[in-house]
């Protein structure tokens, strides 16, 4: 079974948004979920503002997840990928409308580009999870 744990050294600073590190130990099913955008079921952007966008970007990776037999509990690392000049504390606002008060946030890494690979997008969010080989489908 699966084990994780959640590290936070003594000597960095806590921050309830993210885990500096997160250690899986035991079997794990490991689910990799591509860069996810904030486009809606028809392939459309919700709206051009980080916010909604990332909100809708990580619906789309916990749609992905629980068709993989994880949920959102699961992952361990984040990568946010976030265009250049948009304002991160709306990716945190929607970061922590979606996590909400669950424990153990995941890690992550937060990138600012150039852009990303849909034309207005303005992030991208991938994932990974570990999954205890009972808990998946």
């Amino acid at each position: 079974m699966a084990h994780t744990t959640h590290i936070n050294p003594d000597s960095l600073p806590t921050n309830p948004a993210f885990t500096w590190a997160v250690r899986v130990s035991a079997a794990a099913d490991t689910i990799y979920v591509g860069g996810q955008n904030g486009i809606d079921s028809t392939g459309q952007l919700v709206g051009p503002d980080l916010k909604s966008q990332a909100v809708q970007a990580l619906r789309n990776l916990e749609t992905c997840l629980t068709a993989a037999g994880a949920s959102i509990e699961h992952v361990v690392k984040w990568t946010i990928l976030v265009e250049d000049g948009q304002p991160l504390q709306d990716g945190v606002a929607a970061f922590q409308e979606v996590w909400g008060s669950r424990p153990n946030p995941p890690a992550i890494t937060v990138a600012r580009v150039a852009g990303v690979g849909i034309p207005g997008a303005v992030c991208e969010i991938e994932a990974i999870a570990a999954v205890p080989p009972h808990s998946a489908r």
